[in-house]
């Protein structure tokens, strides 16, 4: 029995407009899907882009709904699609400090499961560019595989790509998707982002599908794009490149079983988590 399913990344440029935000992802969803899409990734800030302490305005309670949960589950109900809206505000205990949430919408409308990022962006970059996400966000601690469909999904979002220990932990759970929803810098994108995907698609034998935001953002911020998916060994199948959009690409699962079959290294590994 084959097991794939047809698989899209969309590419946004979200500002500080929540319903246009909306709109634009309900257009890219709606072109993904007349495409033959039924799983579709949102990135990160799909639905809110700006200063990062403006983001407990809009944050939500995914269990009592709002206009971005609400939205997704509509749309996803309608269409029959999956939707995973890559890094949303979430309340938490913290007012001040809602959790970065990927959020997973089966073809129902049913959230199918939840993701709280773990890893925090905290950096200075080489151009004097200075991010402190944990001052605005309270981190996950859970990692969080889930099925849809016939595949199984690990959840991340942006900066968790540099923590292998992550997909690995994921991997080891059954998944053989891996999600990562972002806003990867301009900075750092030109030159980490196609190697650190790749990286964890090798290394894991697993389908990458990567969303990411792109062009100019409120204060500053300069996002890379490139939104692509990759298969099991390494190879780029689809991509966005510049520009907003979607890419979309068939997710064959059989493929993930052939590679870990031809190249058992994952079988191999001598040291665990």
């Amino acid at each position: 029995m084959q097991r794939s399913l047809v698989s899209a990344v969309v590419q946004l440029n979200s500002q500080a407009d929540l319903r246009s935000n909306l709109t634009a992802c309900e257009e890219h969803v709606r072109e993904a899907a007349g495409r033959g899409a039924e799983f579709v990734l949102l990135p990160e800030n799909f639905a809110w882009f700006a200063a990062d302490d403006d983001r407990a305005r809009v944050a939500e309670d995914l269990d009592e709904g709002g206009p971005i949960i609400d939205r997704l589950r509509q749309l996803a109900a309608e269409l029959g699609i999956a939707i995973v809206g890559g890094g949303l505000p979430e309340r938490s205990e913290d007012p001040r400090r809602p959790f970065n949430t990927c959020v997973v919408v089966e073809k129902g409308g049913r959230v199918a499961a939840r993701y709280r990022k773990m890893h925090l962006f905290d950096a200075e970059l080489p151009d004097g560019t200075r991010f402190a996400e944990s001052a605005t966000t309270t981190p996950g601690r859970e990692p969080v595989v889930v099925a849809v469909g016939k595949m199984r999904v690990g959840l991340s979002i942006c900066y968790d790509l540099r923590f292998p220990e992550l997909y690995r932990r994921l991997v080891r759970a059954g998944a053989e998707v891996m999600v990562v929803p972002s806003a990867f810098t301009e900075r750092t994108g030109r030159d980490h982002w196609h190697a650190l995907l790749r990286a964890r698609a090798i290394e894991n034998q697993v389908w990458v599908l990567a969303a990411n935001q792109w062009g100019r953002h409120p204060g500053g911020r300069e996002c890379y794009g490139h939104s692509l998916i990759v298969d099991p060994w390494g190879g780029i199948t689809a991509e966005v490149s510049r520009g907003v959009g979607s890419a979309t690409g068939r997710v064959d699962l059989e493929r993930v079983e052939l590679t870990r079959r031809r190249l058992p290294c994952l079988e191999h590994a001598k040291l665990t988590l």
